[in-house]
């Protein structure tokens, strides 16, 4: 019989408290500093200043899956 491990395959989902909140505060500051940033900033990376005020009001726990903070 042949086994096959695949790295991480396994592995459980499941975030240590530590790790969890540390990725959560990282998720409130970047949406903080988003209320920081100016006009041409924004432009740049294509948000208006409502929608930048707007992220930056959400909880920190409404945050998508896919995201990796």
């Amino acid at each position: 019989m042949t086994y096959i491990t695949v790295p991480g395959h396994a592995r459980s989902k499941r975030l240590s408290l530590t790790h969890l909140m540390t990725r959560r505060f990282d998720l409130w500051r970047q949406r903080r500093a988003l209320t920081r940033l100016d006009a041409a900033a924004l432009r740049d990376i294509g948000l208006t200043r409502s929608e930048a005020e707007t992220e930056a009001r959400r909880p920190i726990w409404d945050a998508p899956e896919s995201w990796s903070c």
